[in-house]
């Protein structure tokens, strides 16, 4: 009454072909992406430093670079030498705080305690740019 399917069906399970894609696990993803925070984090520092040099961004500088090589397996990060014209010192403040932010959210639930110190570190010296503007504004 009916006929037998001769050809392979092009509906099929993954269940056997698993390996046809890399995989990474919970902790490659969260190198990944705690890296790439560093790393904007890091872009907008050397724009803060072109902007408006000082010590205390030269040495954080120095260890988001240290922090993103050593999450991309000593890679070295591509660093900026010159702030783009008209630059906004309270937005890239602002910017850098929420970048570190993010970075901290990533190094805490990936135990990074290196990671998480230096984020929050950053979070605390952002704000308290961002704080003497405020009063002013007000």
């Amino acid at each position: 009454m009916y006929e037998p399917i001769r050809t392979k069906s092009v509906h099929s399970t993954m269940a056997g072909t698993t390996s046809d894609f890399p995989h990474r696990s919970r902790e490659e993803e969260l190198d990944i992406q705690l890296a790439g925070h560093l790393a904007a984090l890091l872009a907008v520092t050397d724009e803060l430093r072109s902007a408006a040099p000082s010590a205390d961004l030269d040495e954080a500088a120095e260890r988001l670079a240290e922090q993103v090589a050593r999450l991309r397996g000593g890679v070295t990060p591509v660093r900026m030498s010159v702030a783009p014209a008209g630059t906004d010192l309270t937005t890239l403040h602002e910017r850098a705080h929420a970048l570190a932010g993010r970075a901290l959210v990533v190094a805490a639930s990936r135990a990074d305690t290196a990671a998480a110190i230096l984020s929050a570190e950053r979070m605390d010296a952002h704000r308290e740019a961002l704080e003497p503007r405020e009063l002013a504004s007000r």
